[in-house]
């Protein structure tokens, strides 16, 4: 029969699946503990947003405080790389182990150079490799100049109106042969053969899909803790039939174990490893492409907590801002505050604030605390914030006097 949880015992055992059950580490940040993060989620999302700072910065900052950014620098760009991207959830950074696995399972056909004539890209793809080879990462724009390519401006918008050259770069992408070595400033990719890229063991052929799937469900479930099929499929985008068949054979295997949880009315599974702290001591804002808030439907039936992202809702229909972070303190999500770095006038700006039904009296002291840490992690003067939301008159005292 399977164990019976409660559901303050599937958060304690989500939050610790995700690093975010303890409090942060009181020294330096070392090299070290940024890698076990990354270890510990599997994958970071990559997105091109920076109102408040790039997306794969921010889990990082959630879960240890103010650390170095050029760790992730260093993972993500020289040997032996410990991240490197991929297509996973969404363009993320994935542990590079996983890289032969999701080639497997990764389907993102809408990127791709299908649409254009076989010949067209077959002649603009082996002039890519060939410029690629002598070993120098270029972005699609220096590739298109390099090789000379020269094509008329589309009107039809596809692809985000990319030429011939980008688009193949990304087929080549999905199809494994080249990767990113780095990102410019701008957010560009800079294109380089993927053989750079791995570790020398790491570009072998995967010759069992079923295998592959398995150890990407896995991973899923380690990150999850707790979780559904859904929740670990949308976790690497794997197909839902599949993943349940994966399900089903790491149950069997004894990796995973079914649970019931009350209050969450779904077939459950906890992966073996996953632990169940006594209390969640953890305080986090939370990136709005943060893992632990990826699968929308779970996060609100584990913390009764209805989130949706508004940066694409016109700003009149907006319920709280544009970009929104769930603040986490213990055990639940308390509250959502609408922030921006105002780089120019250097200081964090809190646009709105609100607080959830039954969040803590020590909601506002907290959420000023980790707001004055971000802003030292940001390089940012005081915060400062703006009368919109009911926790903003709080939050408001609660700036002020830690100013003082």
């Amino acid at each position: 029969m399977p164990a019976a949880l409660s559901l303050n015992q599937a958060r304690r055992i989500a939050l610790a699946a995700q690093g975010l059950s303890k409090g942060r580490p009181t020294g330096p940040v070392s090299s070290r503990a940024v890698g076990r993060t990354f270890a510990r989620l599997q994958l970071v999302q990559i997105d091109s947003v920076n109102v408040l700072s790039r997306s794969h910065y921010l889990p990082f900052f959630s879960r240890l405080g103010d650390y170095d950014r050029s760790i992730l620098h260093r993972m993500s760009g020289t040997h032996p790389r410990r991240m490197m991207e991929y297509w996973a959830h969404e363009a993320s950074y994935i542990r590079p182990e996983h890289y032969p696995d999701l080639l497997l399972w990764q389907k993102r056909a809408w990127v791709d150079a299908a649409a254009m004539d076989a010949e067209l890209r077959g002649d603009v793809s082996g002039r890519i490799l060939s410029a690629l080879a002598p070993g120098r990462p270029m972005t699609a724009a220096e590739l298109t100049a390099r090789i000379g390519h020269v094509e008329e401006k589309s009107t039809d918008n596809w692809g985000w109106n990319w030429n011939a050259v980008k688009r193949v770069l990304e087929h080549l992408f999905e199809a494994g042969l080249v990767s990113a070595a780095a990102r410019t400033d701008q957010f560009e990719r800079k294109y380089t053969l993927t053989s750079r890229v791995l570790p020398r063991d790491g570009g072998k052929a995967v010759d069992d899909p079923d295998a592959a799937l398995c150890r990407l469900t896995e991973a899923a479930a380690q990150a999850h803790g707790i979780g559904s099929v859904k929740c670990f499929a949308d976790y690497f985008r794997t197909p839902i039939k599949p993943t349940a068949l994966a399900v089903q054979r790491l149950v069997a295997n004894g990796r995973l174990e079914p649970v019931t949880v009350t209050g969450w009315p779904r077939l459950l599974y906890r992966h073996v490893d996953a632990a169940m702290p006594r209390k969640a001591a953890g305080r986090a804002l939370l990136s709005p492409f943060d893992s632990m808030v990826f699968e929308r439907r779970r996060l609100e039936e584990l913390f009764g907590f209805h989130y949706r992202i508004e940066i694409y809702t016109p700003a009149p229909k907006r319920r709280f801002g544009y970009y929104v972070l769930p603040f986490l303190l213990r055990d639940a999500m308390v509250a959502r505050v609408d922030l921006k770095a105002d780089r120019a006038g250097g200081r964090p700006l809190v646009r709105s604030a609100f607080a959830e039904p039954g969040a803590p009296p020590d909601t506002a002291v907290e959420l000023a605390a980790e707001l004055g840490l971000m802003a030292q992690w940001l390089g940012l003067g005081d915060v400062e914030v703006q009368p919109v939301g009911d926790l903003a008159p709080a939050l408001l005292i609660a700036v002020a006097r830690m100013v003082r």
